[in-house]
């Protein structure tokens, strides 16, 4: 045991304590930790990583340094607004050191944003967003059903608001009620309000669980930060993506939210959005009381005046009997003639009938039999002379029709056919080759001219090409927006590269590896 404290011991000469490469690095830390514990730092927020692992890596910086900050993958929820690069905000955590890497970083479990004035910078960068990609057009809001079947409302269970919004629709038009609860307020109330709108969307018409004909969000007044869940990217394209007409009714009248803005209509509170939802009953009913009297009054008007018009025209058509009169007497005078005329065509008939008894005698039938028998006789005796002379001149034609479909002609034609094509393609051969060589020349030259304009040579110059994406990247400005780059050389050789907007410079911090703390 001496011999080892000897070896190790302090060295003749030196004064100097040793120390071992993680003794420092936990005196260090524990420095660190002892000194500043639990403390609260001001700064804008710069470059974010989220590792695979969910743990979120971030930067805090003022105008001259910048402090690493890290909030563990349990601890995200916990914070009241999601981090944004460029946004100011107030974090609270304690100090640390990393000896892996000879560094100190802020575990960060609490965020808040730097003030008001923050907030409605930021608000108003992301409401300019959202209405660049055209979330807030007059074009795409819809036009809320007269008198709704089914109203589905995203709020809070507990409260004021659902009490007040059932209310007054009990009072004005009592409706078929759905309620998605949600929370209204904190770091669940983004999500939980864009599910609850698509949920409803989702629901089938028809189904076990009608589908609302409007839905209603609502909450009652706060802060702006109260309210801040209703400005969430999430919760804007959710209303603006809604196929069901949608109300806003968040906060009082002086608060606007960004959900305001997408919605099909915003109501100022809560029960102006139940009143603008459904018509007032009694105002219906006595509206179609009136309509139904005012009904009844025209149709007894109309029948009224129809039947004073039948009279007075009635007045100034001739009588019955001035219209008959006429048809009557011919009528008698038709009767009185019929019997005389009936006897008169049956005496004309009768005539007519001996007339031609007289006509048809045995004797005349058979002098018409034996001049028709005749006649046949003689059209038989000229067809039998006939019919020898059409089968020698059919025969004739026959064997002409023969001898022209000898295949001796087909076979002279074929050989003089086949020499003329022969010549032809001795002709042809040369001239091919010519035009197959010519075009073989163009197309070299197209190809030296292609190469010669082509990208390519220019890279060989030392030149590169930037992509982002499918994109060509012209300038410094797009290649920052663009956040991933690629960049092509000579030979098709390709690397990746990350760009960010960090201050011109100081370099911009390297995202840390998975498997570490940065």
């Amino acid at each position: 045991m001496d011999d080892l404290i000897d070896e190790f011991g302090p060295q003749p000469g030196r004064n100097e304590t040793e120390y071992t490469v993680s003794e420092i690095s936990g005196a260090v830390k524990r420095t660190l930790e002892d000194a500043f514990g639990r403390i609260r730092v001001r700064g804008e927020i710069g470059r974010i990583f989220r590792a695979r692992s969910g743990h979120l890596y971030y930067d805090i910086k003022d105008d001259r340094n910048v402090l690493a900050c890290t909030t563990w993958k349990g601890q995200i929820a916990q914070l009241s607004v999601a981090p944004e690069e460029g946004m100011e905000v107030i974090v609270t955590g304690r100090l640390s050191g990393f000896g892996a890497q000879s560094k100190y970083n802020l575990n960060v479990d609490a965020m808040e944003v730097a003030g008001a004035g923050a907030l409605m910078a930021m608000l108003e960068k992301r409401r300019v967003a959202l209405a660049a990609e055209g979330l807030f057009d007059a074009s795409r809001k819809r036009d809320l059903p007269r008198l709704p079947n089914v109203i589905g409302v995203v709020t809070s269970p507990q409260g004021a608001v659902i009490r007040d919004i059932l209310h007054r629709l009990r009072e004005r038009f009592p409706r078929h009620v759905l309620i998605w609860p949600v929370a209204v307020q904190g770091r669940a109330s983004a999500p939980e309000v864009a599910a609850a709108i698509r949920g409803f969307n989702a629901l089938a018409p028809g189904g076990l669980i009608p589908r609302p004909d409007l839905l209603i969000v609502a909450r009652g007044g706060g802060s702006i930060e109260d309210l801040w869940g209703f400005n969430e990217e999430v919760v804007v394209r959710a209303a603006a993506e809604s196929a069901i007409p949608l109300i806003s009714a968040v906060g009082h009248e002086t608060d606007t939210t960004l959900i305001d803005h997408a919605a099909d209509r915003r109501a100022p509170t809560p029960t102006a959005a139940a009143e603008i939802a459904v018509p007032v009953r009694l105002d219906l009913l006595a509206a179609v009381a009136d309509l139904g009297a005012r009904q009844a009054r025209c149709a007894r008007a109309g029948v009224e005046s129809r039947r004073q018009r039948w009279r007075d025209l009635s007045r100034a058509l001739p009588r019955r009997e001035a219209l008959l009169s006429g048809a009557r007497q011919r009528l008698d005078l038709a009767s009185d003639r019929l019997p005389t005329a009936l006897r008169g065509r049956t005496a004309r008939a009768r005539v007519a009938l001996s007339r031609l008894e007289g006509r048809i005698t045995p004797g005349a039938l058979a002098a018409r039999t034996a001049t028709e028998r005749r006649r046949l006789e003689q059209l038989g005796a000229r067809l039998d002379a006939a019919l020898p002379r059409a089968r020698t001149r059919a025969a004739q034609d026959l064997a002409r029709q023969a001898a022209r479909l000898s295949p001796e002609p087909l076979r002279r034609r074929l050989v003089a056919e086949g020499c003329r094509v022969d010549n032809a393609a001795i002709r042809l051969d040369p001239l091919v080759r010519a035009i197959a060589a010519r075009a073989e020349e163009r197309l070299a030259g197209l190809e030296r001219l292609r190469l010669s304009l082509g990208y390519e040579r220019t890279l060989e110059r030392g030149f590169a090409v930037v992509r982002a994406g499918s994109s060509i990247v012209t300038d410094a400005a797009a290649a920052r927006q663009a956040g991933q780059i690629q960049i092509q050389f000579a030979g098709d050789d390709r690397i990746e590269a990350v760009t960010g907007t960090a201050p011109r410079g100081k370099a911009k911090p390297k995202p840390p590896d998975q498997g570490s703390l940065f």
